[in-house]
């Protein structure tokens, strides 16, 4: 026998009391070629079974040398989590017992607002999340997605998307976390523990996403190029990024479609191999995102082939090609013989995608318990976590008394949003993609290059019943008020034939409630989601116009948006007496949305991005330069001011809070220690609600520009009327550095402001401290500090909105 024949069962690599690194130097010094290269590939979930289950037949030439990933084997098909445990089992026993050296393969899914899965809980949007201001709700929501995960037989999440999105036109700004790397990174830390847990062996690999750059495009447009400097790269784009794999371990990265600078992320040998492995110590899998490695070839026109595009991506750091092998096969095959790509570059990705496998476990415990499933999906736990969080999320942005509605005699409730349950429904929620892949079945347009007859029963008429609406939702909720409704129009049609019932209505009523807004997807009718970018943030169709026809009856307007995005222009935000934001508040997003509009619970989201005026100021965000905000040396726009709608971390609630700073303690500091600060917080009002305390820096004068804020801290306190709370915030003086002239970060001596307030334009200067130090000091950029909450109770009577 040679030694690639030697039967495996008392190989080195199949011992568990040995090292992960011995275990694969083993394995891999046993693997053929054709065996190096499976593990770097993958395949459709239809491509390996069908509604009967697992196809042997079908799967055998596709699983011959063994398999890197199986994709979506939930989200691309309509298995029950049962039935995707058992074809789970059926692929990894195929693997185990029928391939030669029996490695299991790794199963991803999306899990962008929950796990990508038909009965799984559709969770809030990103940018939902992210208005919490709270980062252990995004940790334990990501929890909740690896137990369901672990039991059905998956192991890998295409998620926490990272891209800090400062252009609300790009159709993915729902996905992201907002245009802030300070919150973007701590939301992304957060969800990467809470998904990988604190041992991987029961744990879910979460992969951050886009790497690096994606939201920036030019015009907003899907993987358009980002025209981004280094020294932006690293102290914007890169943050939440770095702070992914320094913070919370991350174990896989997925590079984005797009271009900087002339090359593809998926191809940036800077990016991959110097950045994340050579200066932050990455050691996980870097994984492409779909058809990106052939895309070098056929979209960017990098290469002229499917083997050089093969090499390139190899050789430049991405390991496994997703979400089947296009490239990755005879293409790379091709390219090994023909000396473009070397064994040692080849082995150095098959090693990492071993190393992820021994890692999770899977090659001890391959297998999993079929009927244990049931105990983590859609747990009462999970929906109350995705109710708390879509009433975390809503963001008030102004009201004049209209919320919460009082004892009215009629409620009209109209717009195309406002009875329908899937307009709560984020992007890459379960229902959302059914509909892409109907969509691509049924079209000559197939980007998910599926075959016709995939065999795995895809239905669009998903039963959707668990979602809430908003119109049913406040239907029995008011059960002492008349509550009508009226559609008026559709979101993006030019139809006005609904707006005469629609007027009347609201003209006989007290208020009208318009649930107004986007549908979020993949398909041609969305108006938000990815490739579905905008050049406009007017409110879609004739939604304006119908706003606008409902304020001219005097009937008091409520104003509720679904979206996706910023969105709505600056008078149809005036012509309503309340306006409250929803970002894809998912399938308890209708009952949230009731709940506030009826004083149950009081709003106490903020925003994540700056909320412009127009696109025309675009963009805009608090964090900009000094020189930057305003047009020198008029300030305004000769047509519009360079103000925004709405600032950064604003949003009202139903009750008023006062801030108590204390005094400094420390006005001098070296870098390494810390500036304790200290804020009472005190609710002066009559009803329980929430209140973001946001601490800010600036630093005056620096070796290079800098920005007129910084985020530091954020402490969400909830109180009741009377109570007060200590928060108590502890930040590191290596948080005040920045990338300085050489590129590396460094803090510098010099005074830096404090700034305290409820959002970027509403702060009071709390002090400066002087970083003592001799000169620039090289560190590194430290997590954002977690704030301590003393809550001292009232013994006043209290009152629950």
């Amino acid at each position: 026998m040679t030694r690639t024949e030697l039967p495996h069962d008392d190989a080195a690599y199949r011992d568990p009391s040995r090292s992960i690194a011995d275990r694969v130097a083993d394995l891999l010094d046993r693997m053929t070629i054709d065996e190096k290269l499976g593990q770097l590939g993958s395949a459709w979930v239809f491509q390996l079974a069908d509604s009967s289950g697992f196809r042997a037949d079908w799967a055998g030439d596709v699983l011959s040398h063994g398999l890197g990933h199986v994709t979506r084997l939930s989200g691309a098909s309509s298995y029950r989590s049962v039935e995707a445990a058992r074809v789970a089992n059926a692929i990894q026993r195929h693997l185990v017992k029928r391939t030669r050296l029996g490695i299991p393969a790794i199963v991803h899914e999306e899990i962008c607002s929950g796990l990508m899965a038909r009965e799984a809980i559709a969770y809030p949007q990103a940018l939902a999340v992210a208005s919490t201001f709270d980062p252990s709700l995004n940790e334990r929501l990501a929890a909740t997605i690896r137990d369901q995960m672990r039991s059905m037989g998956s192991h890998q999440g295409l998620s926490p998307v990272l891209d800090v999105c400062r252009d609300p036109r790009w159709g993915r700004t729902e996905e992201t976390y907002g245009e802030d790397p300070a919150l973007v990174a701590a939301m992304g830390v957060a969800f990467v523990c809470g998904l990988q847990g604190d041992d991987l062996r029961d744990g879910v690999v979460a992969t951050a996403k886009h790497f690096v750059g994606y939201g920036a495009s030019e015009g907003g447009m899907n993987w358009a190029p980002a025209h981004l400097t280094e020294r932006e790269l690293r102290d914007v784009y890169l943050r939440p990024f770095e702070a992914a794999v320094r913070d919370a371990d991350l174990q896989s990265i997925m590079p984005a479609y797009h271009e900087i600078d002339g090359v593809p992320c998926s191809a940036n040998a800077w990016l991959l191999r110097e950045v994340l492995r050579g200066e932050w110590g990455f050691d996980g899998t870097v994984v492409s995102d779909y058809f990106s490695v052939k895309q070098l070839a056929e979209y960017h026109h990098v290469c002229d082939s499917l083997p050089e595009a093969a090499a390139l991506a190899v050789r430049t750091g991405t390991d496994i090609e997703l979400p089947h092998t296009e490239c990755y096969s005879a293409e790379l095959r091709t390219a090994i013989d023909q000396g473009r790509v070397s064994m040692a570059e080849v082995d150095a990705a098959v090693t990492v995608a071993l190393t992820a496998k021994f890692r999770l476990g899977i090659v001890d415990r391959p297998y999993v318990d079929e009927g244990a499933c049931v105990l983590h999906t859609r747990t009462d736990a999970q929906r109350d976590l995705a109710q708390r969080i879509a009433a975390d999320s809503l963001v008030l942005l102004a009201n004049d008394g209209a919320l919460p509605l009082g004892p009215v005699g009629t409620i009209a409730v109209i717009g195309p949003n406002a009875a329908s349950a899937r307009a709560m429904l984020g992007d890459y929620s379960y229902i959302t993609h059914v509909e892409s892949l109907v969509e691509v079945l049924r079209s000559g347009d197939n980007v998910f290059a599926m075959p016709i007859d995939h065999g795995v029963d895809i239905d669009e008429h998903t039963d959707i019943a668990h979602v809430t609406n908003v119109l049913d939702e406040l239907v029995a909720r008011r059960p002492d008020a008349s509550v009508r409704h009226a559609t008026g129009c559709a979101i993006n049609d030019d139809d006005r034939s609904g707006f005469a019932e629609a007027v009347a209505l609201a003209a006989a009523s007290d208020v009208a409630v318009l649930v107004m807004g986007d549908r979020s997807g993949l398909t041609e009718d969305c108006t938000s989601g990815e490739s579905r970018d905008v050049a406009s943030l007017s409110l879609p169709g004739v939604q304006e116009d119908l706003v606008h026809a409902v304020a001219a009856t005097g009937t008091p307007v409520v104003l509720v948006l679904v979206a996706g995005r910023p969105i709505g222009s600056p008078e149809v935000h005036a012509a309503a007496a309340a306006v409250l934001v929803a970002w894809m508040p998912g399938e308890r997003g209708g009952a949230a949305i009731a709940d506030a509009l009826c004083g149950i619970t009081s709003p106490g989201g903020k925003l994540p991005i700056t909320y412009p005026r127009s696109s025309g100021q675009i963009p805009i965000f608090h964090g900009h330069k000094v020189s930057g905000g305003r047009s020198h040396w008029k300030g305004a726009y000769v047509d519009l001011s360079n103000e925004p709608l709405y600032p950064f971390g604003h949003g009202l609630s139903y009750s008023t809070f006062r801030l108590d700073p204390e005094p400094l303690a420390v006005t001098h500091v070296a870098p390494g220690a810390s500036i304790a600060v200290r804020v009472g917080v005190t609710n002066t009002g009559s009803v329980s609600a929430s209140e973001v305390v946001q601490l800010y820096s600036r630093d005056p004068v620096a070796s290079v520009t800098r920005p007129v804020r910084e985020l530091q801290a954020i402490a969400r306190v909830h109180l009741h009327p009377g109570e007060s709370a200590t928060v108590a915030v502890d930040l590191s003086a290596d948080a005040l550095g920045f990338t300085g002239p050489d590129m590396r970060y460094v803090v510098e001596p010099g005074a830096i402001e404090l700034l305290l307030g409820t959002s970027a334009f509403d702060t009071v200067p709390l002090g400066s401290v002087e970083i003592v130090a001799e000169g620039p000091v090289p560190t590194v950029r430290p997590p954002m500090p977690t704030a301590a909450v003393t809550v001292t109770p009232t013994v006043q009577e209290q009152t629950h909105a």
